[in-house]
């Protein structure tokens, strides 16, 4: 039996929240007949009025024993009122935090299983930090650790269908989907259901031709073919990217901005201050070389491809096995070509397909 009277889940996604969540209230609820004794409270509320009416069904739920005389399992869910906004600031919503720890003080865990998921939260709150002390508390991690996060739920998926995904093709979903851990489970079920189960491992062209692009993710098909070095497939997919779409700056500035982040790579290797193996750069060897070379790059900590140490390690692994086939002088030469591209669509604006594919030839060739 539960040693604390209620338990808290948080964290940054509110995916990874909702399905943690969703696994604690089924596995608790999975023995109980009656489906009274199972409730789940809206906890999503944009004034204090709502926070209010929030609290107060969930307390009576709470409270009110089953109808059989069971166990009974509540869910508040999806609550936002503790999170740094207007709501979660007011006073009110502060005084009718301490009613609720005054009903979660007085559960009985044997009786009733009480659960509460909240994204996001404000870490500063004395209701948080009584939580964190209080409850079976479980922060799930966010921020640097995304990358991984990503790619666990992407290895479980294809566990539960049978198939497996190259680590390219892993780091190149991330990448398309921005790092969103809801549409990494459903763009990877996608490919899964494409590719079958016991077929092929899922590789980095089926998901350039299955995946496209969300949010700021800036992982043109031509770029990842670019860094292939391979000129065919560069061409190709300069063919595929002017059929719908007209503009070349947003992919010339996706190859220069990963092309700044390969040449300090490169300086990087052959330096000898990081090392690339078989799971990429080592995390040891980036923070190493951070603290040697990272004051050069100011204090700011805000995520550029003008410093290599704001990136997310799993990303650089990825570019690192492309810098350690291209020599820093040819680097240096493709992002002069890439300014005098910028140059020529300026003076061509009506030819912007030749002139990538002039870059390409030029620089593939």
């Amino acid at each position: 039996m539960p040693t604390k009277p209620f338990t808290f889940i948080c964290g940054d996604d509110d995916y990874l929240v909702s399905e943690k969540g969703k696994s604690w209230f089924n596995e608790q609820a999975k023995d109980l007949m009656d489906d009274l004794s199972k409730e789940i409270v809206d906890g999503r509320a944009s004034n204090v009025s709502e926070v209010e009416a929030a609290i107060n069904r969930f307390s009576s739920a709470a409270q009110t024993l089953s109808l059989f005389g069971e166990r009974k399992v509540v869910w508040l869910k999806d609550v936002n009122f503790l999170a740094d906004s207007p709501t979660g600031r007011a006073q009110g919503t502060l005084d009718l935090l301490d009613n609720l720890k005054e009903v979660l003080e007085g559960l009985d865990a044997k009786s009733v299983g009480v659960l509460i998921t909240a994204q996001p939260v404000d870490k500063r709150r004395s209701f948080f930090k009584w939580c964190q002390k209080n409850s079976d508390f479980t922060a799930l991690a966010g921020g640097k650790d995304s990358a991984q996060t990503c790619a666990a739920l992407i290895s479980e998926e294809c566990e539960k269908s049978g198939n497996t995904m190259t680590r390219a093709a892993i780091d190149l979903l991330i990448g398309k989907v921005n790092g969103n851990t809801r549409l990494i489970v459903e763009e990877t079920r996608k490919l899964l259901t494409f590719a079958g189960a016991g077929g092929d491992p899922i590789d980095e062209r089926l998901v350039t031709d299955l995946v496209p692009n969300f949010g700021d993710a800036d992982f043109f098909e031509a770029a990842d073919a670019f860094y292939s070095l391979k000129l065919s497939w560069t061409l190709e997919a300069l063919r595929r990217h002017f059929f719908t779409v007209s503009e070349s700056r947003p992919l010339l500035g996706s190859l220069q901005s990963r092309n700044r982040l390969l040449i300090q790579l490169r300086v990087l290797l052959d330096a000898g201050a990081i090392r690339l193996g078989g799971r990429g750069i080592s995390k040891n060897d980036l923070e190493a070389a951070a603290q040697t070379y990272g004051h050069h790059f100011g204090a700011s900590e805000e995520k550029s491809n003008l410093n290599v140490f704001s990136q997310n390690p799993w990303y650089l692994g990825r570019l690192a096995e492309t810098a350690s086939k291209v020599p820093l002088k040819k680097l240096i030469d493709f992002q002069i070509a890439f300014t005098e591209a910028f140059e020529a669509i300026i003076e061509r604006p009506n030819e912007q397909e030749e002139v990538c594919r002039e870059l390409a030839v030029r620089c593939l060739s």
